[in-house]
Formats: C-alpha cells, structure tokens, sequence
C-alpha cells in the first residue's frame, strides 16, 4: 500500500514564502497611518487643532504650540490604545483561523489554513470547510456545498479525474480522520499547477471556502490566499460590515444626545460671553474649551478596547472569541446545556468490562494477563467495525486492547480488506463495516453501536433483550458508556440498501470509562453560586448519564430521554424542562428544540457542540461554544466561542471573566459621564457668573490626557469583584445606563463641581487671577483621580485589589500637574501661578473630600430599594 508523502516541510516553507499566506485580503486590519487619519476626523481632535489656530491668530505662540503638542500627545496615546486593540484582535484573528489536516513529510498533521501552500495534500472529511482550491486524488462518497460561490443550495458530488484513475494505480489505506480512503500512489505535487480547463473540471476540484458535507477525500493544492476562486470575491466580503450590539447602540444613542447638547451649549455660550464682554475670539475659546469639555468622544474608545482586550484575556484561558458581542451576552449566561464526552469527562476512552451471555470481566489499562478465549471474539468483532487507524477515542481503546491482549492471535486481521461500509445515523445509530477474507470465503460483517440499536439489527426476541437491557443497565450504572457487538456472514457483492437485511448475531457488550475531570464538582458548584443551571445533554445511555452527572454534582434524579422529548409539544418540554438536568440518547436536532425551549421561557442559553449536526443549535443559541479539539469546522463557524482543550471549566471562566468585563465597563462609563459634569460645569459657570474663565482648552487637553487611559486602560485591567460569580446573571434588557446608574453618576459629579466651585470662589476672594485659576485646577484633577478611584469597586475605595495601571496613572498625572504649577515656562502656557503650601493643601484636600463623597453616595444607593 502507498500513501502520498506530501510537501516536505522544507519545501512548504519556500512556497509559503513565495505566494504569501493562504488567507484572502485583510480589509479589517486598520494600520497605524490608517488609526491616524481616523484619530484626525474626531471631533476632539479637530477642537484641538481649531483651539490650536486660534491661539496662534490671537499671537500667544506659546499657547498654541503647547495645544499642538496636544494633538501629539492625544495621537500618541490614541495610536497605543488602538494599536494595542488591533494587535488583540490580530492575535485572535490568527487564533480563530480555520485549521487543516495536510499530509507532509508522509505523516498527516494539522495545520494552521494559512500555512497551506501549493502541491499540499489536503485530508478532506465531512464537516470540514475546504481550506484551499484542491485538484482530487481520491473519494468517498464526497459531497461538497458550494453555495457560497454558486449560490446552488445542493451538494455536489465529486469525483476523481479518470485521466488520474487510468493513469494511477489506487489502493485502500486509512488516514487520521478515521475513514478509509482511496489514495493515488504518484506524488501528489505532480498535480500541484493543475488548473480548471473545462466547466465539467470541476466535478473534480474543490473550492476554497467551500464545506463537506458527506464522505471524504484527498485533494491536492493547486490554489490559495488571492488566487483561489472564492480571492476573486474577495473584496465583496471585505465590504461586509458586522451589526452593532445592543450595547454600541445604546451608547451611540447616549453619546448622539450629549455631542447635541454640547454642540447647543458651545454656541450659547459663544454667544453670551461676546454679548457680555464684546471679544469673540476669547468667547470662541471658551465655546471650543466647553464643547470639549461635554463631548463624550471616550465612550467608542472603551466600547472598542473593553471586548478586544477582554476577548485577549480569554484566549489565554483557551477560549477563542470568534464574535466580540459575545462576551456581553457572557455575563448574562443563566443556563449552560453542556455534551459529557470530552467536555465533563476527559474524552480518554478505556475499555472497562466485557460481557458474553453468563460471564462478565472486569478490564484495567494496566492488566497484563492474558483475555479468557471466551472474550476473543467480542473484541475482534469490536475491532472489526471500528476504523483500522481511528480517530474516535473508543475505537482507540478497542485497538489498544486488541494489540496488548490478541497479539499473535488469528482474531487480529491486517491483511483482511475493507469493501464496504454502513455508517451511523439518527435513525440507527450503529456502523458496519463489510471485510473480504484473504481466503476468499464469505465476507464477514462486523456492527457496533447503541445496544438498542445493536439488539433491533439482531431481531431479538422480547425475552432475550429484556436480558440483555439487564447487563446494560448494570454496567451503566457504573457509569460506563455501553456498545453492543454483533456479527454476520454474506455471499456475494450485491450490498443490500439497508443494513437490516443482514442476519445478525448478538456477540456481546462493552463497557467504556471516560473519567470526569477532577475540575468538574467545583465548577459546578461554582456555576449554582452563580445562579447558573447546568444541563448535561448526551447521547449516552440514561443510566451511564445519570451516573455521570451524580459525579459532576447534577441533580439526576429525572433523566429527560431523546425518546420522551420526542413525544412532547414545545409548550410540555419548556414546562418539563424546569426540573431537568440530564438530557441522555439525544440526537443533534433535538439539541435545537432544546435551546428553543429554553430561550422561550426566557433563559439566557449557552450550548456546546462539536458535529455538523450542532450548527443550528449553536447558532440559535445566544452563546454558541464550539469544542477546538474534536469539533468541526462548521461547528466553530457556528459558535461565537471555541475552547481549544474542549474543558467545561474554561466555560465558567469564560462567564466569570465576561462578568467582570461587563462590571468593569460599567465602572468606567459610569466614569466618564461622572467626570465631564464637572469639567463641563467649570468651563461653563465662570462665563455665567462673569468670572475669570478657569478651563481653557489646553486645560481641557489636560484632563483629556487622564481620562482617556483612566477610562479605557485602567478601569479595563481592574480585578473581578469578589462577588462576582456568588451574585446572579444580570437582566440582559436592563440598560447600562440605567436611571439609578446615570443618578448616581451626576451626583458623583455634580459633588466635585461644587467642590472646585468653592475652590475658585475662595480663590478669587484670597488670591490673584492666576493662582485662583491654579487653585480650582488643582482641585478638579484631584478630584478627578479621586473619581477613578471611587469607581474601582463599589466597595470603599481603600479595599479595592492593587491596580498597577490606575497608579500609574496618578503618579503621572501628578507629575505633570507639579510641572504645570512650578515651572514658569509651562505655568505661563497654563495661565497658572504657583500655589503656596497652604493653598496648595487647601486645593488638594477638596478634591479628596471627593472620596468621602462617593463613599456616602455608594451607602445610600445600598440601602434604597
């Protein structure tokens, strides 16, 4: 038997060099030039520059160049920020990309579809979504849908060239994705440069994009990246543009409403300072220092650096976002359907207990002594209708079994060939597999599956199977995973349609262990604290369920079967799914009327799911969690999530990591809208009250430098609340910016602008116009670091986790503030005058009456209702 070898890796490498990547053109990645001249349309942005101008009209060089070095330094950091941002969202891009299994250097291995290159040969199986244009070498019963470049709803079948059948000689091997496949002996890089030449050719290649959605096959690279079929479009996908989330709506709504009361305020008060003081290039200084001042331009920022950091944070806990809008909807989780094999258990399938009628035998990895000859032939049955290099982990265990214990016995059959098959289905869940004999005699038939469905092929009788059920019951009380054995003979090469034609016999039963991980009881536990159901939905046997999920911590008690949910309307299963946490023998598309049931009745639902069969149900899910191990492409298409070791655990920290994003946004919206009463307040009252103004706007260029990294990097990189997983999912409807939350906010703010109020008041009573103005400076930046700490927690301040972030922060402000005061040069551009001590304290110590503040409003908000 021959095997294509494949690229060798030395040579993917030249080639990966020489045409780029396998990946179409990435119109989403935003470079820095790009993040600049975005930077260069904000309204805050263009208010500086306008101030800037303005400053240089009225001759204070000094005052516009500093505004200028502004506009650097807001570019500066807008360019981190954003940078930082499109960086996460590369990584995760990378993260996210499809995956394929290639054959190079003769052994298959799965590699990122980028790295694809011309001449590899591409191991295609169902559920896979095609990583490159590929001329075939070989197929199973393939089936392709090409909808998306043809927009032809059916599958079409492919075929083999018959240049490359006539000009090959084929034979039958198995590849990693354990299915038996026919594979051409040539070198597959021989049909690397292969291109389409007729419209009938393409029977024969497949496409890039395109998805299997039946059988298997190989097919060689011929076209990737830009020069695939699917390249050519690939600026109509470029131009596709994701919907917004509920929550970039509603603040877009927010921030529409305050940029048109500023807008109006700004002109207002243009007005009113030229009517009252007659000079209208100072009253345009103090509209634009008011109209900064109001603009809310950070909200986007935080919208934009909160989910791409937050969606960084969770690939490291290995979890792949694939929908950046998922991670709102984390937090608001209230139920997790979860699969058991791989996802609570380890997915390390071991052969535990065999049964024939009136013996049973306990089997241990370790055990070394030889199998009674009694057990022979149910494992070499077992073996038989298994893939000869399998991939699922049971037929694993029967080949690591079968090695150690029928070594060297006739009940191993290498050199017998495998002609036809039958595979598993929702209707009959069970496989067979049809072998010709090196003797020639009759072909052997080898079944393995669901004991239901095993005991249905045998046509047992009522008295035997109620036997039968006996043994499986017992042995999946054990909590193992139960198959049934059986064999059959047949003459001839006429196959029949159904496997039911077959005259079956009941060889035995197999019992499987699979443990739980160690990890489960306490994320269970976690997820009850949380206020969090768990439902376990598997296709195991009810007792190998129930005995699992008694393990895991879950009420089995009452099992929901495939078959009972069957018989139930949507109104029943809603109202029978109120006491239900184990779901066993359930098929994929029953997974579906799950996840509809429970949205009905008003849950916020998460499902896993790994086959291709999971698609719907992941997509109607309101967080689909794809499993990155075992899962298949359109599974992870599906899902908003992937987690790359399949752990249920990864989940809970997803959700506890999602509700922290959330409190941490919240935190620092609740922020921003606190801080600009104030800054908006002292720019406006003066022009009122006819004082001398305080804020102009390269004191606004000022504050703007401490709360944007505040708003966005320090609040984001603010710890999880204690409480965070012992309190409820929060009410998905409920508004961000609640009436209590936009209440609480303008108290906070609305304290610190009466503080600085008093500030300058003393200050215009006691000092000259300078120090006055430095006076009221000084204590709305304190007081404005004092918000950022008020609103770390809502516990009190001094009990709040380290934050190396929002010290850094402070430590820089405070820096920046000294040189403003004490440095005559930069004094001057501020139109400060340096404070002596005691005024300097005075200042201060009102800006921190900020955190008593705060700390009497975080009281009354506890104790109302």
């Amino acid at each position: 038997m021959s095997t294509p070898q494949g690229l060798s890796s030395a040579t993917a490498r030249q080639r990966l060099a020489e045409d780029g990547p396998n990946a179409l053109p990435d119109g989403g990645h935003r470079g820095w030039l790009r993040i600049a001249l975005e930077t260069g349309r904000e309204p805050m942005f263009l208010l500086l520059l306008a101030a800037g101008a303005l400053y240089l009209l009225l001759g204070e060089l000094q005052e516009g160049l500093i505004l200028f070095a502004c506009v650097l330094a807001t570019l500066g950091l807008t360019l981190y920020q954003e940078g930082r941002t499109e960086r996460a969202i590369a990584a995760l891009r990378d993260l996210t990309s499809p995956r394929a299994l290639v054959i190079r250097d003769g052994s298959p291995q799965r590699i990122a579809g980028a790295a694809i290159v011309r001449g590899d040969v591409l191991v295609l199986a169902e559920g896979d979504r095609v990583a490159a244009d590929a001329l075939l070498l070989s197929t199973r019963n393939l089936q392709i849908d090409e909808s998306l470049l043809t927009g032809e709803a059916m599958p079409v079948e492919k075929a083999v060239a018959a240049s490359l059948n006539s000009a090959t000689r084929t034979t039958t091997t198995s590849t990693m994705t354990s299915t038996m496949i026919t594979i051409s002996s040539p070198p597959a890089a021989a049909y690397a440069d292969h291109e389409i030449a007729t419209a009938s050719a393409t029977q024969q290649h497949v496409y890039s994009g395109t998805l299997v959605v039946q059988g298997q096959g190989l097919a060689c690279v011929t076209a990737t990246g830009a020069h695939s079929e699917i390249g050519r479009i690939g600026a109509a996908l470029n131009a596709l543009q994701a919907e917004s989330s509920p929550l970039q709506k509603q603040t877009a709504r927010l921030v529409r409403t305050l940029a048109l009361l500023a807008f109006s305020l700004s002109v207002a008060t243009v007005i009113l300072y030229g009517l009252m003081r007659g000079d209208w290039l100072q009253a345009l200084l103090a509209g634009i220092a008011l109209a900064m001042a109001m603009l809310p331009e950070e909200y986007p920022v935080v919208l934009t650096v909160f989910p791409a950091l937050g969606a960084w944070r969770l690939s490291r806990q290995k979890v792949l976002t694939r929908r950046l809008s998922a991670i709102e909807t984390l937090g608001a989780t209230s139920v997790l359907c979860v699969d058991k094999t791989g996802t609570l258990t380890e997915n390390r399938m071991s052969v535990a207990r065999l049964y024939v009628p009136g013996h049973s035998l306990a089997v241990h990895e370790t055990d070394r002594n030889a199998l009674p000859e009694i057990f022979h032939p149910l494992l070499e049955f077992a073996i038989l209708a298994s893939e000869t290099a399998p991939f699922d982990p049971m037929e694993q265990a029967f080949h690591r079994l079968g090695l150690r214990v029928l070594s060297g016995s006739e009940h191993l059959h290498h050199d017998w060939v495998l002609v036809h098959d039958y595979e598993l289905t929702p209707q009959l869940r069970a496989m067979s597999h049809i072998w010709q004999r090196v003797d020639g005699g009759d072909h052997v038939v080898a079944a393995k599956g669901a004991p239901e469905a095993v005991f249905d092929l045998c046509h047992l009788d009522t008295v035997t199977q109620a036997g039968w059920v006996a043994a499986v019951d017992a042995m999946a009380a054990e909590g193992l995973r139960v198959l049934a054995v059986a064999q059959a003979r047949y003459s001839g090469t006429a196959w029949p349609q159904a496997v039911h034609d077959f005259t079956f016999e009941l060889v035995g039963l197999i019992g499987l262990a699979d443990p739980l991980r160690t990890e489960i009881p306490a994320a269970i536990r976690e997820c009850r604290e949380a206020g969090i159901r768990v439902i376990m939905i598997t296709g195991d046997y009810p007792a190998t369920a129930a005995s699992i999920a008694q393990a895991a911590g879950l009420d089995a008690q009452v099992v929901l079967s495939g078959d009972t949910l069957a018989t139930l309307s949507d109104s029943a299963l809603r109202a029978r799914l109120h006491g239900v946490s184990v779901c066993a023998r359930i098929t994929p598309t029953q997974k579906l009327r799950i996840v509809q049931a429970l949205k009905a009745d008003g849950y916020i639902t998460a499902m896993t799911g790994d086959g291709v069969n999971d698609a719907p149900a992941l997509k109607a899910a309101h967080v689909g969690i794809a499993m990155g191990g075992r899962g298949t492409d359109v599974a992870r298409e599906a899902a908003s999530l992937v987690l790359v070791d399949d752990n249920f655990s990864a989940i809970v920290s997803a959700i506890r990591l999602g509700r922290r994003i959330f409190d941490n946004l919240r935190k620092s919206m609740s922020y921003i809208l606190a801080v600009h009463v104030p800054i908006a307040g002292t720019a406006l009252i003066p022009v009122l009250l006819g004082w001398p103004a305080v804020l102009f706007p390269v004191h606004i260029a000022f504050l703007e430098l401490i709360i944007d990294p505040a708003c966005s990097l320090a609040f984001e990189n603010e710890a999880a609340e204690a409480d965070v997983m012992q309190r409820p999912p929060r009410d998905p409807e409920a508004a961000l910016f609640g009436r209590a939350t936009i209440v609480h906010a303008l108290l906070q703010g609305g304290g610190v602008l009466l503080l600085v109020t008093l500030a300058q008041l003393w200050g215009n009573q006691h000092l000259d116009e300078a120090a006055a103005r430095a006076c009221a400076f000084v204590t709305l930046v304190t007081a404005n670091l004092s918000l950022i700490f008020a609103n770390r927690s809502p516990a009190v301040f001094w009990r709040a986790p380290a934050n190396r972030v929002a010290w850094m922060v402070t430590a820089l402000t405070l820096g920046l503030l000294a040189l403003a005061l004490y440095v005559p040069a930069i004094a001057g551009v501020f139109r400060l005058a340096p404070l002596a001590a005691d005024a300097l304290a005075a200042a201060t110590a009102l800006g921190l009456l900020t955190l008593l503040w705060c700390e009497m409003l975080k009281r009354l908000q506890k104790r109302s209702p």
